[in-house]
């Protein structure tokens, strides 16, 4: 797994709540302040240490009263200024929307040098955060509309109106197999049936009956198709009805369906096998649909493994297989999967020469000595949108527009975190960008409780069951456990959710849980 996650070799949220629960614990402040009865081992572990982040991250909500802030690892200056040398130490930012930070063209380049992230005060709280990646998708500019031949359209929305170019059913058609008879019986039937596939056959006289077959013509003057199982010949050859034959059984008239020139879906629509075996039936060889935006994958980290077990301090990498296919499940084309180590320049060149819409990279967005992408988007003069999310896990996500209307997102090196920035980040980019309807929200209530960060919102993985969402195990922001068997994330807001409570769910592509 991508365990280093965002700073150092130690994911920085993992690392913040260790080191929280440490100063919690000499400051003689209980790690614990409430608990929740009949809660698992590891979620009170995460509670526990969520709880002690909380207090040394935020000592006002216990000490109201002003005074000099307190040393450690945690204190940050009052003002802006360069970092200090201690890792931890860290100035506050400018908000997630400033276009850049100060002095980006007096950093050296390829140094690794960055300003730390914000703190959770400047971090763009999680609805708005999704918000603002809808916005900056819209604002792109678009790709010109394709006309993409059918067998080659297949997840593709339409970008013009699907009308249809003939009458459906195009000729009156038998909707089963029988006779084609014209007035009431017994009737004499013709010798040589009709088939499907073959020229209008000739006018029924009345008494007069004609084999039939499902989906051939109907002979002008019919006026009921007989089913097979409702007939029955009498010696002479006659043809007599055993059930009551209403007038047009079983026929299926021109234009039943609909009409040339009639709109049968809007643009917008998302094309399925189903769309695709209706636009045939309307006619169409092509369909004028949006393409799809272009995705890259920059996978960081010198500690990463392509194969094999973990070994020697490596461990193997889970976001470059994860990420492709589920961004193709989301609507992108990737373009280009990169494993680029803790490189600098290498960071440099690959987003600076990258055409794709958005790029996505994958740890690195902290401020440890090999956290390249902050001092790249400074380097390339990129707009901060989102630096720092209040959500966990993957706080360290962040947003940045790039000239020529091209995106980046970060998302933390941690496996979890990093699906929490893709659903936070990517997946409304690029359902914008490919011209995707927003899902209706929608909620379900909780089968069990689910503790949840002071002030931060929380992604957990569910299954859905009988109406509910069930919490799952193994959701910590290194762990895939969970997820892997999930139906979706349920948003927890901040201070968690009881039993029964009701909780908006994000559905993963792959599930129908919604």
């Amino acid at each position: 797994m991508n365990g280093r996650g965002t700073e150092g070799h130690l994911d920085t949220e993992e690392r913040d709540m260790e080191e929280a629960l440490a100063v919690a614990n000499e400051s003689g402040e209980p790690s614990r302040p409430q608990a929740r009865p009949a809660r698992s081992p590891q979620d009170q572990h995460d509670r526990d240490l969520e709880e002690a982040l909380a207090l040394v991250r935020d000592p006002d909500s216990r000490n109201p009263e002003p005074g000099p802030a307190a040393a450690g690892p945690e204190a940050r200056a009052p003002e802006p200024g360069p970092p200090s040398s201690g890792t931890e130490a860290r100035a506050p930012e400018p908000g997630p929307r400033t276009p850049r930070h100060p002095g980006a063209q007096d950093r050296p380049a390829g140094t690794g040098a960055s300003t730390p992230p914000p703190s959770r005060h400047h971090a763009t709280p999680w609805p708005e955060a999704r918000a603002v990646a809808e916005r900056a998708a819209r604002s792109a500019p678009r790709r010109p509309a394709l006309d993409v031949p059918l067998d080659a359209a297949l997840g593709l929305v339409l970008a013009a109106p699907l009308t249809a170019l003939t009458d459906l059913p195009s000729f009156d058609t038998s909707a089963m197999d029988g006779w084609a008879v014209a007035g009431p019986g017994p009737w004499d039937v013709r010798e040589h049936g009709v088939l499907a596939g073959h020229a209008e056959p000739a006018a029924l006289g009345d008494g007069e009956a004609v084999r039939i077959a499902t989906g051939a013509r109907i002979p002008p003057d019919t006026t009921a198709v007989l089913r097979t199982e409702h007939g029955r010949t009498d010696d002479k050859g006659r043809l007599h009805a055993i059930r009551e034959l209403p007038q047009g059984q079983d026929i299926r008239p021109r234009g039943q369906e609909c009409r040339a020139g009639e709109h049968l879906l809007p643009p917008g629509t998302h094309v399925t096998p189903a769309v695709l075996g209706l636009a045939a039936a309307a006619g169409y060889d092509t369909l004028r649909a949006l393409p799809r935006p272009r995705a890259e994958v920059l996978v960081l980290g010198d500690e990463l493994l392509t194969e094999g077990l973990p070994r020697d301090g490596l461990i193997r990498d889970a976001l470059g297989p994860m990420l492709p296919p589920w961004l193709r499940a989301l609507g992108a084309d990737v373009t280009a999967v990169r494993r680029l180590g803790d490189d600098a320049d290498a960071l440099y060149e690959a987003v600076a020469s990258s055409v794709a819409d958005l790029i996505v990279t994958t740890g690195g967005t902290a401020a440890g000595p090999v956290d390249h992408v902050h001092p790249t988007l400074r380097r390339v003069g990129a707009e901060l949108l989102v630096d720092g999310v209040q959500v966990r896990p993957g706080h360290p996500m962040l947003l940045a527009r790039i000239q020529d209307g091209r995106y980046l997102v970060g998302l933390p090196g941690n496996p979890l975190a990093a699906v929490s920035g893709l659903l936070t980040l990517a997946e409304p980019m690029l359902r914008t960008f490919a011209g995707r309807m927003a899902p209706e929200p929608y909620t379900l209530p909780l089968k069990d409780s689910v503790h949840g960060h002071p002030h931060d919102t929380r992604l957990i993985p569910v299954v859905v069951r009988a109406d509910q969402a069930v919490p799952l195990h193994y959701h910590g922001p290194a762990m895939l456990r969970g997820i892997a068997a999930a139906d979706a994330l349920a948003v927890v807001p901040p201070g968690g959710a009881d039993p029964g409570q009701e909780v908006e769910l994000l559905d993963l592509p792959w599930a129908l849980a919604g």
